[in-house]
């Protein structure tokens, strides 16, 4: 909290404590209230708020410290027992006595990066001193810690000669572990690492190690023991050749650790400031200039070796085990070992990427990072998929032969005490109950409280005076942490999911993150493993702690919030590659509209006729399909690019369902149905080209031509992901029937609406065009200013139709309901006109047999010509009205006959004396 300025204590950043916090940190840790009231004498009024305010920084400090104590205790009593530790034998004592050796130091370096800790910890003192009267009883104890600790690995390297035996033995155990797992790729290629299939007459035999557990531990976790460790015991390296070159080893591999998330720690220039000091050191100064260099200038392109090798040895294993899941009951540890290394060379690479020199910036920048953590979300779907498989297989191991190995051991062994005795029996007890009958009636296992027997009898039988001694019956000790590992593969393999390939550490990096999945659309062949990125949320609430329940929903909400972008993003790039893709073929099939033919009639006619034409040479044009025609097949087209990029990204997007994010589920294919949804509403309204100043807009046929070409092209959709395109064409496509649509914008319904009445219709009752009832269509009029649009091209019966299947039954009756509105207001200004001739009118109607007196009544008429000019206006919109509607009847008749014959039998037929209403 105190390294983030908005989480930061108000009291450290307020202004008008600013010279009582320099006072306090100057004198820290001697609390000296007398004498500097004028100082103080702000923190005298706010005593009581800085009390309960920092409280919960104050006690965790505190926490720290009784940590700090007791585990000084612990590492005494471990000295005092004389505890044999080797990783080999009882890994779960060794590794446990190391990670607290380093969670110890990691947390001291970490409290001496907090730069306010003093001046928190001196502000609540001395608001208690001024409340109380007497200073916090922690505090003398507290202050003196946080001074003691200004350089915590120095002050450490004091506090562990006592311990330098115990930790220097744990770790030289590593010495058949680490260099093992720190191969190069070449190495690992030469043996065929986590192959499957290069020895396929041993491919059901159980994958076996004499060292199970070590061999999917984490390299960064073997590495901080063996740097911090040797830092810790540094009088062993001058004395043993082995602890030198495993330290030497660990130091070449990274040029930094991580202390706490995104927290790192320089490791070479550390260590040589600690050795520099040191008397007869400069042979291990010298050691720690090599193994820099040696870091800065290979360690990069060892890790790249490295993640291109796991890239293909990861996916044939995902590929064998999709293709034969019964394979991992046997290979379950190849799993588990390729899960953890890829994990910790994705680690390795984000902890890296911002901490190492820009001249060898290329090895820290892996655009193919997505493929490897692809494939590692693949094994991990087949480890849940497909638990059971593995749950049948290891009881019955444990069951028919590890129980049985474990008796034997038992019974010859030389000496075991009785409590040892019922220890192991009991294992063997645990064991032989165990039946297939137990999966397949879905009960659920528990070997917690085994594992923790055994974790108490590797701690009973390692003390120097144990009555059976584990290092003198090594063979025991590893045939027990093959069965915990056998256990694991029956009740926790979730648990060990998370162990080997965690990677919540993104949480903490997400600009790396996001910068990682922006690479990977960019490049095509690396889009199809997209999804690894909204997977990979998936895994950020394991980084979340019981011990600090307030950080859940700040990671929540990062997980969510990253998750929805990642897969907004995706939806989005496939709906660019299908909007591109309807553009080319909407080109495509403008090419086949009437209209260009012409041309081609004209050059035939001519041939014909033998005219030749004034131009000479004139490029023959290229006819519709001619892009078809492919001379070469590596002749690639954009369409081809597109449609091989869209493949891919919706392999992506097609590749779950969905996925459940802190409580939240993620539905890929909506985000794109969304997307698809409103780009298509744009583009029908788009391809209108409607524009309000020239009044311009495409012809109902070239709209119609371009929103099926358009709809094909979704249609096709369907081929890639799983979703259900007519809902989208439902969705849209009635809007457009509507005035608005669902986000209040104008519709193609609107816009025709528009058109038709405020410009064609309007330039029938201005003169220019008239209606032609032969042809069943309005042309233009010879006029001096000539129309920008031809009338016919626009109201003849194939435009019409076309108007029709656009719009739909209720577009048309939106058209028919403004035609009649139009009508009814002309209407209602004949009625004004009437009434205001009605005396004139009255006498005319009497009068009809008298010439003269209807001449001169005839005269005395107003608005005669406005009479006639609105009535032709009515028959124009009621010529038009007719139009549009048989063209709705001629297509409702070809979409749906039975239905349009059935509701014209029940107008002819029903007798019209019955009162029934349809």
């Amino acid at each position: 909290a105190c390294g983030d300025p908005k989480a930061k204590p108000s009291y450290l950043i307020d202004k008008n404590l600013e010279s009582a916090v320099k006072f306090i940190v100057r004198k820290f840790p001697a609390v000296e209230t007398r004498n500097n009231n004028q100082q103080l004498a702000q923190l005298q009024k706010e005593k009581s708020e800085i009390l309960k305010n920092l409280a919960l920084y104050y006690f965790t400090f505190v926490d720290v410290m009784e940590f700090k104590d007791h585990v000084c205790e612990l590492l005494n009593t471990v000295d005092v027992c004389q505890v044999f530790f080797d990783i080999t034998v009882n890994f779960d004592l060794t590794k446990n006595y190391l990670d607290l050796i380093i969670t110890y130091t990691t947390l001291m370096i970490l409290l001496s990066r907090i730069e306010e800790r003093k001046a928190i910890i001196g502000l609540y003192n001395y608001a208690h001193e001024m409340t109380h009267g007497a200073s916090d009883r922690e505090y003398p104890r507290l202050g003196q810690m946080i001074v003691d600790y200004e350089n915590p690995l120095k002050k450490m390297m004091e506090e562990f000669v006592p311990h330098s035996k115990s930790l220097s033995d744990a770790l030289i155990s590593l010495q058949m572990v680490y260099p093992r797992r720190n191969l190069s790729a070449d190495q690992w290629r030469n043996a065929q690492l986590l192959s499957l299939i290069s020895a396929p007459s041993t491919m059901l035999n159980p994958a076996q190690s004499d060292t199970m557990p070590c061999e999917y531990l984490s390299l960064d976790a073997m590495e901080k023991w063996i740097i911090f460790g040797f830092i810790l015991c540094h009088g062993i390296l001058n004395s043993d050749a082995t602890a030198l070159n495993l330290w030497k080893l660990a130091l070449q591999s990274s040029s930094c650790l991580a202390l706490f998330r995104d927290e790192v720690f320089h490791i070479h220039k550390a260590a040589e400031d600690l050795f520099v000091n040191i008397r007869g050191y400069n042979k291990r100064i010298n050691d720690i200039r090599e193994c820099k260099e040696a870091a800065v200038s290979h360690a990069g392109s060892m890790h790249r070796e490295r993640r291109k090798f796991l890239r293909s040895a990861l996916k044939e294993l995902a590929t064998v085990l999709s293709d034969q899941p019964g394979l991992l009951g046997p290979k379950a540890l190849f799993v588990f070992m390729a899960l953890s290394f890829a994990r910790d060379e994705i680690i390795w690479l984000l902890r890296h990427a911002d901490n190492m020199p820009k001249k060898s910036a290329d090895d820290f920048i892996d655009k193919h990072i997505a493929e490897l953590i692809f494939y590692m979300e693949e094994l991990r779907a087949h480890v849940r998929k497909y638990g059971p498989v593995m749950q049948r297989y290891y009881v019955q191991y444990l069951s028919g032969f590890d129980a049985v190995v474990l008796n034997e051991l038992v019974q010859n062994l030389s000496v075991c005490p009785e409590d040892e005795s019922i220890i192991m029996s009991s294992f063997v007890n645990t064991m032989t109950s165990l039946s297939v009958k137990q999966v397949e009636d879905g009960e659920v296992f528990d070997f917690r409280g085994m594992r923790l027997d055994w974790f108490r009898l590797q701690a009973y039988t390692s003390v120097s005076k144990a009555s059976l001694s584990l290092a003198d019956h090594r063979e025991l000790g590893k045939m027990m942490n093959t069965i915990i590992f056998h256990t694991k593969m029956v009740d926790s393999l979730v648990e060990m999911l998370v162990e080997t390939s965690d990677l919540s550490i993104f949480c903490f990096y997400s600009r790396a993150f996001e910068k990682m999945f922006q690479q990977c659309l960019e490049l095509p062949s690396q889009s199809r493993y997209s999804i690894a990125f909204p997977l990979l949320c998936t895994h950020f609430m394991s980084c979340t702690h019981e011990l600090c329940p307030e950080e859940r929903h700040h990671i929540g909400d990062r997980s969510l919030s990253l998750c929805n972008m990642f897969l907004d993003e995706m939806a989005k790039q496939a709906r660019n590659l299908i909007t591109d893709i309807c553009t080319e073929q909407c080109t495509l099939s403008d090419q086949l509209l009437p209209k260009h033919c012409a041309k081609t009639i004209s050059q035939a006619v001519n041939k014909k006729s033998k005219k030749q034409t004034g131009k000479k040479g004139e490029p023959e044009r290229e006819k519709p399909g001619v892009e078809s025609m492919r001379k070469n097949r590596l002749v690639v087209t954009n369409l081809d690019k597109l449609h091989t990029a869209l493949s891919e990204l919706c392999f992506s997007i097609n590749y779950v369902p969905n996925m459940v994010v802190w409580e939240h589920t993620f539905t890929p294919r909506e985000y794109l149905t969304s997307h698809l949804e409103i780009r298509f509403t744009k583009s029908i309204v788009g391809m209108t080209m409607y524009n309000q100043a020239t009044q311009e807009i495409a012809k109902p046929s070239e709209l119609l031509t371009s929103v099926r070409a358009y709809m094909t092209v979704l249609q096709s959709i369907e081929n890639y992901v799983q979703i259900d395109i007519t809902r989208v064409f439902n969705n849209v496509l009635l809007q457009q029937t509507q005035h608005l649509d669902s986000h209040g914008e104008p519709t193609i319904t609107s816009l025709y609406t528009n058109w038709y009445l405020e410009t064609l219709l309007r330039q029938v009752s201005n003169g220019h065009i008239a209606y032609f009832p032969a042809m069943k269509a309005f042309v233009n009029l010879p006029t001096e200013n000539e129309l920008t649009f031809n009338a016919e091209e626009y109201s003849d019966i194939s435009e019409m139709r076309a108007l029709s299947e656009l719009l739909g039954p209720y577009g048309m009756k939106f058209l028919s309901e403004s035609l009649m509105w139009h009508i009814s207001s002309q209407v209602a200004e004949l009625k004004k006109l009437v009434v205001e001739n009605v005396e004139v009118l009255t006498q005319m109607r009497t009068s009809f047999d008298k010439p003269d007196q209807m001449a001169a009544l005839f005269k005395r008429l107003s608005s005669v010509d406005s009479v006639l000019k609105r009535m032709t206006i009515i028959g124009v919109i009621l010529s038009f009205r007719s139009l549009a509607q048989e063209a709705l009847r001629d297509v409702l008749s070809y979409h749906i006959p039975f239905l349009v014959s059935s509701i014209e039998d029940f107008k002819d037929h029903i007798p019209r004396e019955t009162d029934m209403k349809v």
